[in-house]
């Protein structure tokens, strides 16, 4: 079975696949309120696209895809898509990324087709500050898709960004859910992805604050393994079923052990979050390109990857970081 690495023998394994830079809502971290400017639809990568790099790189050593967007339902014909993907040899883990406004009805499905895992983004427990943040009305469909989600046994990681001033207050109630829910809860460091260039220059709930701010509540919260590769330093509340992950996004302690490679909707390939993409793919794929040659592009902006998220970052070449984490794929 094949395997891949990088220049700095870091194991790539897993691609985090985004198939669309649309959405429903409006997350102010995320993109502005009017909204970012689209991909016309002839520049997204198709389907057929996508099933073939996902093909290629199962057969280089890709065990494991992550489908991203944007919010991936939006586009249409998506269950068909992963159902292709559920086919391809080599191919082990099929993960999905979602923030459930249209999830719950398709659970059943996904459950047949063999989802492992879904990152639900839900960054309040709260329905008026839910409002505040997505600038959408939804909170209930959220709470619906959790719910079905555990109802079919599918393992579920809710993802919850910290903003200052903003959800501070649900740090609490949402570590509360993992007494009772088999779930791990995560709280993310903010990042500079919103879409409008006007980046922070410091960042006052970083991980280690996280951290306090928990411990304080909850005194016997207790430090547990951490999965290989994770991007998450993991605890646990003794007595409680669920799990609290604290990824530090945006001070990057995690790049060590970074076994990912992106994809954006538009057929970027991006080595590092913190890039500003290596190549375009699905350019090199619309020209002819055979997949041998495919194949030797990967192999070479995998040689030439950037050893951490600074690095890479100091390889924008002074361009500061505008885009929106809709186009990113998280």
């Amino acid at each position: 079975m094949a395997t891949l690495y990088d220049n700095h023998g870091r194991q790539i394994n897993y691609v985090r696949l985004a198939v669309t830079d649309r959405c429903n809502l409006r997350c102010f971290y995320c993109m502005p309120e009017e909204g970012i400017q689209y991909v016309p639809k002839k520049e997204l990568m198709s389907y057929e696209e996508m099933e073939r790099l996902m093909r290629l790189l199962a057969s280089m050593g890709i065990r494991k895809v992550r489908i991203t967007g944007g919010e991936p339902f939006v586009r249409k014909g998506m269950m068909q898509f992963i159902y292709s993907l559920s086919t391809i040899p080599g191919l082990e883990e099929i993960h999905l990324t979602t923030n459930g406004t249209l999830t719950a009805p398709l659970i059943p499905e996904l459950k047949r087709i063999g989802i492992k895992s879904v990152n639900l983004s839900l960054d309040s427990l709260n329905k008026d500050r839910f409002f505040q943040i997505t600038r959408r009305d939804e909170f209930d469909k959220v709470l619906h898709t959790f719910d079905q989600l555990l109802h079919h046994g599918i393992p579920t990681k809710i993802n919850a960004v910290v903003m200052e001033n903003k959800n501070t207050d649900d740090l609490l109630p949402m570590a509360q859910l993992t007494k009772d829910h088999p779930v791990s809860v995560r709280f993310i460091e903010e990042m500079p992805f919103n879409g409008s260039g006007s980046n922070y220059p410091t960042l006052t709930w970083n991980y280690k604050k996280i951290l306090a701010h928990l411990q304080q509540h909850f005194p016997t919260i207790h430090k547990i393994p951490d999965p290989n590769f994770s991007t998450s330093a993991n605890y646990q509340i003794p007595g409680h079923k669920g799990t609290i992950g604290i990824i530090a996004a945006y001070s990057r302690t995690f790049c060590g052990t970074c076994n990912r490679i992106r994809l954006t909707p538009q057929g970027m390939l991006k080595t590092c979050l913190y890039d500003n993409g290596v190549f375009n793919i699905k350019n090199i794929l619309r020209s002819g390109a055979t997949d041998t040659q495919l194949k030797d592009t990967f192999l070479e902006a995998l040689g030439n990857r950037a050893k951490d998220g600074y690095e890479a970052e100091q390889r924008r070449k002074g361009k500061d970081i505008q885009e929106s984490m809709a186009t990113i794929g998280g």
